[in-house]
């Protein structure tokens, strides 16, 4: 699955500027399908200049290629709506939204002669209900599609005589989970979004980026370990097929999936369904390595996932969640100053995620997940080292036996590590990185460029740091 997270250095060569929007959507979803092979693009309605119109423009624009490639069979576009519960600015937008499912399928018809709908799912982020999950299906259902049937107060024609019919008849409602607590009751909610339909399958949407954020590097992993475990129970139980879907970045804090990595993060959530591809996964690595990563995921198999004592994760979770936290707090001014550095690269507003600490860090805020990781990176400080110092050894060797791959994760992170920003961090974090036990390389060319950050902000001066920000980034082969 194509995303629209903004985590790229370089920007595509069809784009206009450096921040796509508008029309560059449109063309970057023709892209990923026609040039990258993708199955499916994630298209977020949050945010300003919302288009809703995307299926026509792609179907007059490409029709060469969309002729046969149907949209709808062969490939996919999935709505990301906003959450009316938490995002009451954009509340409406949903509505919105919704009422264009119809009318793409009506495109659709007329350019295909056939009836496969184009838009048959949205994505729910910050999932926090069962309930949440049934207004957005039922208002589809009773009201976008349900109002076909009604009539005018002094006519007796139906709406769907004087607008044609409403279709498809319902579509499919996928939950994102962002944070701890509906995380690892995902199953409970979907087990109670499930048991009044008849599906023959289900997608969840487990979230990456912010469960780090909020909880650290130890706590997003087993958050998302423990959530695919329990999800695969629910699979057994009512024999409805789970498929989930994992939110993965390019930077190792934000889940380490590269074009050059792709093989490790499949064994490393074997059960897992679809991957997102970001936008530093698509345009900061060759054409030819970027096919050949997206070729290997669409050709994976998945496996059953691994067995999880989820008390046991709950104990570390909170634990390196709390170190975590006080450890962010202290750094947070300093994070702040050097995301004021990090450059847009969508005009798009995503969505406004969450900060889980937000009553505990009263006055403290911070940026999104991609400039809180560029920043952190800029800085020399790798995000992944906060918290650790929680972790005995019995913890890490639980860690490890969920993560195989945790020590290759903390070693690519560790190469971006500067020995001299690292003492501005508590002795207790040092050790605990010391006590990893694992051999790593500093990358020097970039521990040089953030030792010229770090002066330039001790020094209040700014200048060239934009650029400094960005050679440190391509270097790394993601913004944030």
């Amino acid at each position: 699955m194509s995303t629209q997270h903004p985590d790229n250095v370089n920007a595509p060569f069809f784009s206009e500027s450096s921040e796509l929007g508008g029309e560059d959507e449109i063309q970057e979803a023709y892209y990923v399908f026609s040039h990258l092979d993708c199955e499916e693009q994630m298209w977020d309605c949050e945010g300003k200049e919302v288009d809703n119109y995307v299926i026509k423009k792609l179907l007059s624009k490409y029709d060469w290629y969309f002729r046969d490639k149907q949209l709808g069979k062969d490939v996919f576009l999935t709505l990301r709506v906003p959450n009316p519960s938490v995002e009451k600015d954009e509340a409406k937008i949903l509505l919105e939204t919704l009422e264009s499912i119809p009318r793409s399928f009506d495109t659709a018809k007329l350019f295909y002669q056939n009836e496969v709908p184009p838009i048959f799912e949205v994505i729910l982020p910050m999932t926090s209900s069962a309930a949440s999950l049934d207004r957005v299906y039922h208002y589809y259902k009773d009201f976008v599609v349900g109002k076909q049937h009604m009539t005018f107060s002094k006519d007796s024609v139906r709406l769907s005589e004087w607008i044609g019919t409403f279709e498809p008849d319902e579509i499919n409602v996928i939950p994102l989970f962002e944070d701890l607590e509906h995380m690892l009751d995902a199953h409970h909610i979907t087990r109670k979004y499930m048991q009044d339909k008849d599906l023959e399958y289900q997608r969840v949407f487990l979230a990456r980026s912010d469960p780090a954020m909020n909880y650290g590097q130890a706590g997003a992993i087993l958050m998302n370990k423990a959530a695919l475990y329990n999800l695969q129970l629910l699979e057994e139980e009512t024999g409805v097929s789970i498929q989930p879907i994992i939110g993965v970045g390019s930077a190792p804090f934000r889940g380490n999936l590269k074009p050059t990595n792709v093989e490790s993060l499949m064994k490393e959530y074997p059960s897992v369904q679809t991957f997102t591809v970001q936008s530093a996964f698509k345009y900061d690595y060759s054409h030819d390595e970027v096919r050949s990563g997206i070729q290997k995921i669409n050709e994976g198999k998945r496996s059953p996932a691994v067995e999880v004592d989820v008390e046991r994760c709950k104990d570390i979770i909170e634990r390196c969640a709390n170190s975590y936290r006080e450890q962010i707090i202290k750094l947070a001014p300093l994070v702040n100053e050097a995301a004021n550095y990090v450059p847009a690269r969508r005009k798009r507003k995503l969505h406004i995620g969450l900060f889980g600490y937000s009553r505990s860090l009263e006055g403290i805020k911070l940026p999104r997940a991609i400039s809180f990781c560029c920043a952190f990176y800029s800085l020399g400080i790798p995000p992944e080292v906060l918290g650790l110092d929680a972790l005995d050894d019995t913890d890490l060797d639980y860690l490890r036996q969920l993560s195989p791959h945790f020590d290759d994760n903390m070693r690519d992170a560790l190469r971006y590590m500067n020995p001299d920003s690292m003492k501005m961090l508590p002795l207790k974090v040092r050790m605990a990185v010391d006590n990893l036990d694992i051999e790593y390389e500093v990358d020097e060319k970039h521990r040089q460029i953030t030792t010229q950050i770090m002066n330039n902000l001790k020094n209040s001066t700014g200048k060239g740091m934009g650029e400094f920000v960005l050679q440190a980034a391509h270097l790394r082969g993601f913004l944030g």
